[in-house]
């Protein structure tokens, strides 16, 4: 399967999720590619939309190789590859140093794409959790298990493309999953996008403010960027 782009994999994911829109839901979106996609559903059920912010832990002296993540939240929630960290022999004063420094730059980034604006709550009500395809899950399991601490009733899996066995590795972290496509040949989440240009900080903002608005819900046109 290919999506023209961010949005119209969006909007094909939302009528997956049409469902949910009795449930009160949440959408949350991991920037910055994931809110593209996150708006459509938000849009398309009438949600309200956020953003989950998660960051790589990067090895030392390494910082593309990611030895976990962490999502911040009222208590940060961490995922260690074990296996790399071991592997590495990484020290605990490194994994500190190294949490609190994404710690920074999470708050930082909430701030900037918030601007002003409270973290929508997700108490009691369904999250569904957006990124625009998964390669790994390390990222998205971290902020399954932050937003969880969160205490949804139902927490959900939202993305165009991932491979088969990482879809199988998180299926048992949620309640449920809607993924549009698990090919068995995948390579990277941007083979199955038309267009996959990053996506900027000025239109996860942008974004982020139409579906405060009227407009947006239910049905509301993104902006045009």
């Amino acid at each position: 399967m290919m999506f023209a782009d961010r949005r119209d994999a969006g909007r094909q994911l939302a009528r997956t999720l049409l469902r949910y829109r009795s449930e009160n839901p949440v959408v949350l979106a991991l920037p910055r590619g994931g809110v593209p996609v996150g708006y459509e559903v938000a849009s398309a059920l009438g949600a309200p939309l956020d953003i989950l912010v998660v960051r790589k832990l990067g090895a030392p002296g390494q910082a593309e190789l990611g030895i976990g993540a962490i999502v911040d939240g009222e208590r940060p929630e961490g995922v260690l590859n074990e296996e790399v960290v071991r592997l590495l022999d990484v020290p605990d004063e490194y994994l500190r140093q190294e949490i609190a420094r994404q710690l920074q730059e999470i708050r930082r980034r909430q701030a900037a794409y918030r601007d002003g604006h409270e973290a929508v709550s997700v108490a009691d009500r369904t999250a569904i959790l957006v990124d625009d395809g998964l390669a790994t899950g390390g990222s998205m399991r971290a902020a399954i298990r932050g937003v969880r601490r969160a205490g949804p009733r139902h927490v959900v899996l939202a993305v165009p493309v991932a491979p088969a066995d990482t879809i199988a590795s998180l299926r048992s972290e949620v309640d449920d999953v809607a993924c549009l496509s698990t090919p068995e040949l995948f390579g990277a989440v941007g083979n199955f996008y038309e267009d996959f240009s990053q996506t900027s900080d000025a239109e996860v903002v942008e974004l982020l403010a139409a579906a405060r608005r009227p407009l947006a819900v239910p049905g509301g046109s993104p902006p045009a960027t």
